[in-house]
């Protein structure tokens, strides 16, 4: 549906680099021929695995790798990339598009000699969980996933934005179904993950993707799964209010995606 590029906020300004950070500008292809750029920081030291990270909704790489800039420290290579439409990709975002650039993302990475390819996962933030959720349901290389303030249908959410703007709850629906198409709604998929992990991180103060969407998502997803629920942190700032307690949990739920099977 023609509307759906209102859900998207690209833009291709600069908001940061990660000066001081190792890292290796990369382009790759998508299958519809489009180039995708991103940014691939290895591990320091050795490497317990590789992290694609499926950024959020506005700006582009520039503005989210801050979020995931210490994962090289903790071990990880980390792929961050941009969608098409965003920052240096081409083309123009489409929720079918986000799909197959994730796809492309997961193949980049399976091409480096530096990638671990039993040690992949995914960490999806905000748009980004929605995105990671639906391309690790079809992609059984990524062998854990985080989905972090993400949120299960994309009516759904559109339609709670709309709620802040309009009196009646069954207004906003109505005018959220009339310009966002369906399709590619993670609830559908996340079930398909199983038996690799999942964890689910919500905010309680949340007021962009609100903690009770993460909720519905986790409570469709089958084990194993885990749920963690910062009561106090905003949009994409668990790290911030629980450094410790936060990565402990993305790290164990990565380790347990490539633990033996009992």
């Amino acid at each position: 549906m023609g509307f759906d590029r209102l859900f998207y906020y690209p833009d291709r300004n600069t908001y940061g680099s990660p000066d001081g950070q190792a890292f290796e500008p990369v382009t790759f292809r998508t299958s519809d021929g489009l180039a995708l750029h991103g940014w691939f920081f290895p591990a320091v030291g050795t490497s317990k695995g590789t992290v694609v990270h499926f950024h959020g909704n506005a700006g582009n790489i520039t503005a989210h790798f801050t979020l995931v800039s210490w994962l090289p420290d903790a071990g990880y290579n980390v792929l961050v990339f941009d969608y098409r439409g965003y920052g240096r990709s081409q083309g123009e975002v489409t929720r079918e598009g986000t799909i197959i650039d994730g796809h492309a993302a997961v193949d980049y990475v399976l091409t480096r000699s530096d990638v671990d390819p039993e040690r992949l996962f995914a960490l999806g933030q905000s748009l980004g969980g929605a995105v990671a959720i639906v391309v690790a349901a079809e992609r059984p290389e990524l062998r854990a996933v985080v989905a972090e303030s993400a949120f299960g249908r994309y009516r759904g959410i559109a339609a709670l934005h709309v709620r802040r703007m309009v009196l009646f709850r069954g207004v906003a629906g109505a005018l959220a179904a009339s310009v966002i198409s369906s399709g590619y709604d993670p609830i559908e998929f996340v079930g398909r993950l199983a038996p690799r992990p999942l964890l689910v991180v919500a905010a309680g103060r949340d007021s962009i993707c609100p903690a009770e969407l993460s909720r519905e998502l986790f409570e469709a997803a089958a084990e194993p799964k885990s749920y963690w629920l910062v009561a106090e942190a905003e949009h994409l700032s668990a790290l911030q209010v629980d450094v410790d307690e936060t990565i402990r949990r993305l790290e164990r739920c990565f380790e347990q995606g490539v633990a033996p099977a009992s």
